[in-house]
């Protein structure tokens, strides 16, 4: 037997609804016509969304265009919305309208039938808050579903991605610290190089993601610039005066971000450039993290067939027909995080390049791709500290083998005695299975003496400490 249903009706005609669900009739045409894949818009977006209309509706109430009532329901079911007490009523695919009007009138509707049970009204009544009249009223999607990402998007990164890559930073800067005074041999073309120390490397690991996380906070900058108050166009049709410095406001205090209207509204909401700024930067960060996976998972090769200098957390079994075998599991966990981030870019690269015009009709994906991405890199640097890089540690022996078989050691000697001398030892030594020692001994080009003193690999790790 079918569900109870309801009938509701908007300006197409009459829509069947479920009895008991929140939404309404766009809502629901929208759940029947775009049944396209699984991805949802996300709940970060119509959290966001759901304070947006709290801010309008308090400003709107300020200049007398709503009642106190109609405010105080418009912030009681935003507040219900925001805390994620209805994340059930919000079904819709990220495959719909490209301006995410049905998202937008989803948000109006379940703030409007919430108001509707507060007010011991039916649902669907559109008492005593109509969807377009009242909780809609100086907004347009093409303004309000793009500032939702803005809001999303910057929250986000300051609430989570950011503090997690700070955690990840100092996580790094302490294995650079512990690990200063081990010396190792470099690797250039994934062959022998001359010596560095090991604090030296993972402090690169370290500088790199500090790097990206401060691009990051540059482009969340960006974010805070708001198409508020644009309404259909950019020109602000059908808003009180200020509307777009009023509600901005709001917004930052309520958040303690500073959101402010953008110089230009005509222009965020013509393209969504500082959405894809945000996300090329979390490309780049998605780039410099997947080398640092690569960099460890090369280093911890082995156990005993391969480079095995780096020794990382048994975490799981690593196969289920060879006993005893573990793998590099986080470093193959991010580098497939960062494949997608990448690939995700590209999607909102193309979507961002995709609009018309006074308006772009890609937000949801572009929406769903930045706030997606995001939460996998927050994810996946969470666990690849905890799980790996805290637990992670050197094998001196190893390391200290192959930092004494090193031909590459013999760059020292070059300003001694030429690099065609100094290659002809290294060549010797090799062909010969010899040490280094004695293949310039017998080379008669540098006394024992003097290649003690020059063959140094703490000082040729650091020849200018």
């Amino acid at each position: 037997m079918g569900q109870p249903i309801r009938h509701e009706h908007d300006s197409i005609g009459t829509v069947d609804v479920p009895a008991a669900a929140l939404w309404g009739a766009q809502t629901q045409r929208s759940i029947n016509n775009f049944a396209i894949g699984h991805q949802k818009i996300p709940a970060e977006l119509i959290h966001a969304l759901a304070q947006i209309k709290q801010c309008c509706a308090a400003v709107n109430g300020r200049h007398g265009l709503l009642n106190d009532q109609q405010v105080a329901l418009i912030e009681r079911a935003g507040e219900a919305i925001q805390t994620g007490q209805h994340d059930d009523q919000f079904p819709l695919s990220v495959w719909q309208t490209g301006s995410g009007t049905q998202t937008n009138m989803n948000v109006n509707e379940v703030i409007s039938n919430l108001a509707a049970q507060q007010s011991g009204e039916s649902l669907g009544s559109h008492r005593p808050l109509h969807p377009n009249d009242h909780i809609n009223r100086s907004q347009s999607t093409n303004d309000v579903f793009p500032a939702a990402i803005h809001v999303a998007a910057a929250l986000q990164l300051k609430q989570t991605l950011l503090p997690e890559l700070n955690q990840l930073i100092a996580s790094l800067d302490a294995k650079a610290d512990a690990w200063r005074d081990i010396i190792k041999i470099g690797r250039t073309h994934l062959q022998d190089a001359v010596p560095l120390r090991l604090g030296d490397e993972v402090s690169a690991w370290r500088d790199r993601v500090r790097d990206g996380a401060q691009w990051l906070s540059a482009a969340q900058d960006k974010l805070l610039a708001l198409p508020l108050g644009g309404t259909a166009v950019g020109s602000g049709l059908n808003t009180p005066e200020r509307f777009a410095h009023e509600v901005c406001a709001e917004l930052a205090n309520r958040t303690g971000s500073e959101f402010q209207p953008a110089e230009n509204l005509f222009a965020v909401m013509a393209g969504h450039d500082a959405l894809v700024q945000a996300m090329a930067q979390l490309r780049r960060l998605a780039v410099t993290l997947l080398t640092i996976a690569n960099d460890i998972r090369l280093l911890a090769c082995g156990p005993r067939a391969g480079l095995g200098e780096l020794l990382l957390p048994a975490n799981e079994p690593g196969s289920s027909i060879m006993p005893g075998k573990v793998n590099p599991t986080q470093c193959e966990a991010m580098a497939m995080v960062c494949t997608q981030v990448i690939g995700m870019d590209a999607a909102v690269a193309a979507a961002g390049a995709g609009g018309h015009l006074q308006m772009n009709v890609y937000k949801p994906l572009i929406g769903f791709n930045l706030i997606e991405g995001i939460r996998l890199l927050q994810d996946a640097c969470r666990c690849f500290r905890l799980n790996l890089v805290s637990g992670m540690e050197p094998d001196r022996e190893r390391i200290a083998f192959y930092l004494e078989r090193s031909l590459m050691l013999v760059t020292a000697l070059t300003p001694e005695i030429g690099y065609e001398k100094a290659c002809a030892i290294a060549q010797h030594a090799h062909r010969e299975g010899l040490t280094l020692r004695e293949a310039a001994l017998q080379s008669g080009a540098i006394t024992a003496e003097r290649f003690d003193q020059l063959i140094d690999p703490a000082a040729m790790a650091s020849p200018h400490r």
